[in-house]
């Protein structure tokens, strides 16, 4: 074909779409500027992803900037995490900017020598149930572990992934409200999370069903339980995942129709108040013998008060509670929920902290959070609060590949972490990621540790709120423990958890005293 056909044929292209642009109704820019308003759509479709690697500055980017991003990559393939020249964040005019202080002199039993080896024992100082007696209370492995994803929200080979890096990295996988799919099933230990429609443990009509429940558990290498109340990126809402997502297999373990929005509800029915809901708890435990604790957002407070006030009786209780930050993740929410409700994690945190701490309950607690904890930065302000384990999602997910394109609910992410195409799925290697996902587990671990060192203290749950000050420019500093309201004590262990932690840290005891039945 000659040149002069060529252009032809590419003229009588172009004029075609102009004349469909220039006469249809749908769209003002098209019926203006034929041919060329095409470009804008064309941005808009890759904005997210021209922004991050074209316009915007190393720590300007949101939910996670390019510095972020790219430390979690280089964590997860094992490279140099070190970053040259200094900061470029703008310390001296930042409103709340953390600064941890570090000691001149270590405190007894801290480490001292450089921590080169990735693999640093680090486990949670608390025992899930133990307080309660539970019969299968145990001690996780890790102070960091992976937050709930569902199997449908993400490919069955990203969870295949985390879940085998669990495995590799000594933590736990919470299998998010979708229920224990084939891909959980490759070694790594779960925290099987009931949320309000109950997949996985759900009869005909959608109603909780305990025969389901411990047949799953029978089945499974399930260590704890999680009764999912609210998450922080849709507090009050309840799940969402579209149809787009819901496959034949997603159906069938669901038990919902294929193609078709799978809506969760907003509330749970198997308990409609705190006290049932303690009902509950205790009847899971007894059923199971497992650790039952709650995932939640924070909004309005009056839970927290009666949820207090009845376990301070002693004869039912949580043995774990899991505060989900508002500015936590999510494969699809409205923009008004993402937005603005539920409080963010540090205000969530520390209101429900210090109503157990001031009840006394604190040390019977475990309390763990997420919401972009995967920092180490963040990760440490939260373990100086008071938290005990750290949940890892949207990093999790960058570590096995995901570079924030934000197409999660559409059913088009690129990288094949948060697909059911088939196709986009197959381009991300369980087995290749899986490693990754658990040397970037490894290195928050370490890098936890470093600043532990830097501290003095063994163990970095045995920094306080004194450790860290929120700076305001080159004006002012306050401590968490002012900015919060603690009281002395607050966020510490107490003595005796204090000189266990110690003992966990410097090899005198075992990591885990109730190790999982083979």
């Amino acid at each position: 074909m000659s040149w002069t056909k060529i252009a032809a044929t590419g003229a009588a292209a172009l004029a075609a779409v102009a004349a469909h642009d220039v006469t249809q109704r749908r769209h003002a820019i098209l019926r203006n500027f034929p041919v060329v308003g095409h470009l804008r759509f064309t941005l808009e479709k890759f904005g997210p992803e021209l922004r991050q690697y074209i316009v915007t500055s190393n720590d300007e980017e949101r939910p996670f900037s390019r510095d972020q991003r790219r430390w979690v990559y280089a964590s997860s393939k094992g490279q140099n995490t070190y970053f040259g020249f200094g900061t470029d964040n703008d310390v001296e005019n930042s409103s709340g900017y953390p600064v941890i202080k570090h000691r001149t002199f270590a405190g007894p039993g801290a480490a001292t020598a450089p921590h080169a080896e990735e693999n640093v024992r680090l486990p949670m100082g608390k025992v899930l149930g133990g307080p309660r007696g539970r019969a299968k209370a145990f001690r996780p492995g890790s102070v960091v572990n992976i937050s709930g994803m569902s199997f449908g929200s993400l490919s069955g080979n990203a969870i295949e992934a985390l879940n085998r890096g669990a495995a590799l990295a000594g933590c736990l996988q919470n299998t998010g409200e979708g229920g224990i799919s084939p891909a959980h099933r490759h070694g790594g230990e779960l925290t099987f999370q009931l949320g309000t429609a109950y997949f996985g443990c759900r009869d005909a009509q959608g109603r909780f069903d305990l025969a389901r429940l411990k047949d799953l558990v029978a089945s499974s290498p399930v260590r704890a339980l999680e009764i999912k109340l609210s998450q922080g990126a849709k507090p009050g809402l309840g799940g969402m995942l579209p149809g787009a997502k819901v496959t034949e297999e997603i159906a069938e373990i669901r038990g919902i129709p294929v193609g078709q929005d799978c809506a969760s509800p907003s509330r749970h029915t198997a308990f409609d108040d705190t006290d049932s809901m303690l009902d509950f708890v205790e009847l899971l435990a007894a059923e199971t013998g497992l650790p039952v604790g709650i995932k939640s957002a924070v909004g309005d407070l009056t839970f927290w008060d009666e949820l207090v006030t009845l376990m301070s009786a002693r004869d039912r209780g949580v043995d774990f509670v899991n505060i989900d930050g508002g500015e936590g993740g999510t494969g699809a929410a409205p923009l008004v929920f993402a937005d603005s409700v539920a409080y963010p994690f540090r205000i969530a945190f520390t209101e429900v902290y210090k109503r157990f701490a001031r009840a006394g309950l604190h040390d019977e607690v475990a309390f763990l959070g997420a919401g972009k904890l995967g920092l180490t930065e963040n990760a440490t302000v939260a373990l100086a609060l008071g938290l005990d384990g750290i949940n890892v999602g949207r990093e999790a997910m960058l570590a096995v590949g995901c570079i924030q394109a934000q197409k999660c609910h559409a059913d088009t992410c690129p990288t094949g972490v948060a697909t059911q195409d088939p196709w986009l799925a197959r381009g991300l290697d369980p087995a290749l990621k899986s490693v990754r996902a658990a040397t970037y587990v490894r290195s928050l671990r370490r890098d936890l540790l470093k600043v532990a060192e830097a501290v003095g203290v063994v163990h970095p749950a045995l920094m306080g709120p004194d450790d860290v000050d929120l700076v305001d420019g080159t004006r002012s500093a306050t401590t968490l423990r002012e900015t919060y309201g603690y009281e002395p004590g607050w966020g510490l262990p107490g003595p005796e958890l204090a000189a266990t932690v110690e003992d966990l840290m410097l090899g005198r005891l075992p990591a885990d005293p109730h190790p999982a039945q083979a």
